[in-house]
């Protein structure tokens, strides 16, 4: 990913463009999956990844002008450098968006996400979400136990989940 502060709404193809292989998302943590997204919930593959890791919680956010009220605030936080103490998971049932997550360099991955791609980023990865120019994502959240929505802006160094990182 380029480094650039233009639109995050836009691609930001580093030139040359090396792929990242989901060997590199996954030696940072960072797990994915492909699912039917129009099974939606029922889909058997996704529950057995529920039970695999425990994923009890779940809701369903859809992000658009229309549709998720303080549209423009709730983008900005969403693009601002953070981490979570616990895994961030989300699957996407339509629409398309970016996740940038840090690699070990502290250089950013940009992660494309569309219909029926699964994420789950680790607890305490620097990352951020925007939509692309599509400005539309629905997508579900899972988590392991009851929701703690504390988000931790850069830098949070002094989080011994950080540090673990």
């Amino acid at each position: 990913m380029d480094e650039s502060a233009g639109d995050p709404l836009q691609l930001h193809r580093a030139e040359p463009a090396p792929p990242v292989l989901l060997e590199q998302l996954h030696w940072l943590g960072v797990l994915y999956w492909t699912l039917d997204a129009d099974k939606d919930e029922n889909d058997p593959e996704l529950e057995k990844i529920r039970k695999e890791r425990n994923y009890s919680w779940m809701d369903v956010i859809t992000i658009c002008k229309d549709k998720l009220p303080n549209y423009e605030e709730k983008m900005k936080m969403f693009y601002e450098e953070h981490l979570y103490l616990d895994d961030e998971i989300r699957y996407i049932l339509d629409g398309s968006g970016y996740f940038d997550v840090r690699d070990k360099e502290d250089r950013w991955i940009r992660i494309f996400m569309e219909k029926g791609d699964m994420i789950t980023l680790p607890a305490r990865i620097y990352h951020r979400f925007t939509l692309d120019e599509k400005n539309y994502v629905k997508a579900m959240q899972l988590l392991v136990g009851d929701p703690v929505w504390a988000a931790y802006s850069c830098p949070a160094a002094h989080f011994e989940a950080r540090g673990q990182y």
